[in-house]
């Protein structure tokens, strides 16, 4: 997967995808920026524990860079729900829409087969072939040995 295919979402994905690859990495980025921005004197631990706000112009960066891949991840995300993106506006519902997101997200599982919005994540390619644990054995050959063409030639 190229960097553009993981910025840009499209199509469905699990929620094993979702947190590992999207929700993750991008909380540890922001962490990441408040960190730097804390030891660069952008932000204040006693600031932010009064209710200030804890956006430095590094965790600002952080945010607007990571803004799409975050919003592409949500809406394929639902998509594996087969809910639409307009429910990404849920988010704006303060406290409760973030939370209930996460639940959506996160939490609940995707849709079994294909919906309107694809096949199911990890199946772009049809089920899996089922291998036999113990194939049968192979039928013993007929006739006389046959010396393969590699090996030198029989004297006896």
């Amino acid at each position: 997967m190229s960097f553009w295919q993981w910025y840009v979402r499209r199509g469905r994905i699990d929620r094993r995808t979702w947190w590992l690859q999207y929700t993750v990495p991008l909380a540890g980025l922001a962490v990441l920026g408040l960190l730097a921005d804390l030891a660069m004197g952008s932000s204040d631990l006693d600031q932010i524990a009064a209710g200030g706000s804890p956006y430095g112009p590094i965790v600002l960066a952080v945010a607007l860079f990571t803004a799409p891949a975050s919003i592409s991840s949500s809406a394929a995300r639902l998509h594996d729900r087969g809910l639409p993106a307009w429910w990404l506006l849920l988010g704006l519902v303060p406290y409760v829409g973030g939370l209930a997101l996460l639940v959506l997200n996160g939490c609940l599982r995707g849709d079994a087969g294909p919906n309107r919005y694809g096949p199911a994540a990890g199946a772009a390619y049809g089920p899996p072939a089922r291998q036999p644990l113990f194939p049968p054995p192979a039928a013993p050959p007929s006739g006389p040995p046959v010396p393969p063409p590699s090996a030198p030639p029989y004297w006896g």
